[in-house]
């Protein structure tokens, strides 16, 4: 599944096989956003993970949020 935009944010839904490789997920998700300094929403519930990224001082998406989720799409499970 791709990024979709929607209502200013990009959004993309990720499920795992369990809890632990979700949670092993949203941690790689969390260092690449320190990386960046630029963090996204993540909403959890077992093994269903869901990203959502935009510029808060924009209230958009930009130029960084689509490089995060270029690197948010690099992290192999």
């Amino acid at each position: 599944m791709s990024w979709k935009i929607s209502e200013n944010r990009l959004r993309k839904s990720f499920k795992f096989k369990d809890f632990n490789q979700a949670i092993s997920f949203i941690n790689q998700v969390g260092e690449i956003a320190e990386m960046l300094n630029h963090h996204p929403k993540i909403t959890n519930v077992y093994n269903l993970v869901e990203l959502e990224l935009w510029t808060h001082t924009k209230n958009d998406v930009t130029k960084l949020d689509h490089e995060l989720a270029e690197e948010i799409d690099k992290i192999k499970m």
